[in-house]
């Protein structure tokens, strides 16, 4: 079995990091949904996008590691999936409004042509094709739903997209994971790192947006400021945290390093994915209004996205290493505390306060253990 999981490994190709360009546009959109609509129920609707699409995503993020698809047919069904994901993308800003049918109709497609894909790869495999099987009814009722949601209206649309979503993210937990869920780690750890690196890149693009084309001593201290924040969440993901998790993964094997995989990287990094986007969100809106004190929905993106981000990495280490990291748990309380204070002080100023408590994480953890560290990061040196 270890050889049959060793020969599944590859490097993340080109075709894939062509695919996830669209999710980066996606992400990209949800961010432009949030900020048009900076309500709770704005927040909850680009939520409910974010969740739809990052489920269409990490279902192919699974496929692509069982088998490198960028050769013959294969790519060409991936390049069709990737036409058909550029079109949620593109439905994304109307998916609860004009374009709520077409967003449906695209992302139905985009779920079935990920099952067409999964049973070529698996046609000479009888237990990927079991597993298939196992997940295909959850997966093609969950889509469906979304195309019924679109002829909806109101609540009742939100609350059929619930449905649809929980249909989806409870189905892998129900059925199980059986001998058919391969998993090549080193593939699985560097391509949703990847995906972090993306989202993060987000955040940059706020600061771009945001900024303008008139520059102020303001806006140059915001986006300094907003620059400081998204390096110490790239620290905070990259500089441990990822390395811990890869191993751990490559360590567990057969249904264990399924699960593992299913746990920390399928479920435990879209909220880290959230957190990031709302983060942006708060960022865009901080640079528009410098000098002025945030509304709620803003004031939460800055200071609870930070937040949710390090909460998701306290479950994401303890999923994986079993440990608790206090400092990220003691941050992310703090950043979540701050919400009050962030609606009543400048804009400035709260993202000021996030920056701190964020660069102070990074400072504790990188010095207080920096042995730790490097045993961690150059285990040949610490050897």
């Amino acid at each position: 079995m270890a050889d049959v999981e060793r020969r599944d490994e590859h490097q993340v190709t080109p075709l894939e990091l062509f695919f996830d360009l669209v999710f980066v546009f996606a992400i990209t959109q949800v961010t432009s949904l949030l900020a048009h609509n900076p309500t709770w129920g704005g927040v909850l609707r680009g939520m409910l996008v974010l969740a739809a699409v990052w489920w269409a995503w990490t279902s192919y993020a699974w496929l692509t590691s069982a088998m490198d698809v960028d050769e013959g047919g294969v790519r060409l069904a991936m390049l069709a999936a990737t036409a058909m994901m550029l079109g949620v993308a593109l439905a994304v800003p109307g998916a609860f409004g004009g374009d709520a049918v077409l967003f449906g109709v695209a992302y139905l497609l985009v779920r079935l042509l990920h099952l067409v894909l999964s049973a070529i790869v698996g046609r000479d495999d009888p237990d990927r094709r079991s597993a298939l099987l196992r997940f295909a009814p959850t997966a093609t009722f969950g889509a469906s739903l979304l195309l019924l949601a679109g002829f909806l209206a109101g609540d009742e649309r939100v609350a059929v997209w619930v449905v649809a979503l929980a249909v989806d993210y409870v189905g892998p937990a129900v059925i199980g994971m059986g001998r058919g869920w391969r998993v090549a780690p080193e593939h699985v750890a560097e391509r949703y790192g990847l995906i972090v690196l993306i989202a993060l890149g987000e955040s940059i693009v706020a600061i771009g947006v945001g900024a303008g084309f008139k520059l102020t001593t303001g806006l140059i201290v915001a986006a300094a400021l907003g620059i400081v924040v998204v390096s110490a969440l790239w620290w905070l993901y990259f500089d441990v945290a990822a390395i811990f998790a890869r191993r751990r993964l490559v360590r567990a094997s057969g249904i264990e390093r399924a699960r593992l995989a299913r746990d920390s990287y399928t479920y435990l990094h879209l909220p880290m994915i959230a957190g990031i986007v709302l983060f942006a969100l708060g960022l865009r809106t901080t640079l528009h209004h410098v000098g002025e004190s945030l509304d709620t929905v803003p004031a939460v993106g800055v200071c609870g996205g930070a937040g949710l981000y390090l909460l998701a990495h306290v479950a994401f280490l303890f999923r994986t290493t079993g440990r608790v990291f206090r400092r990220r748990t003691a941050g992310a309380v703090v950043l979540l505390a701050l919400i009050p204070a962030a609606v009543a002080i400048p804009a400035l100023a709260a993202l000021g306060l996030v920056g701190a408590v964020c660069s102070l994480v990074v400072a504790y953890e990188a010095i207080g253990h920096r042995e730790h560290r490097v045993q961690v990061r150059h285990p040949d040196l610490a050897a």
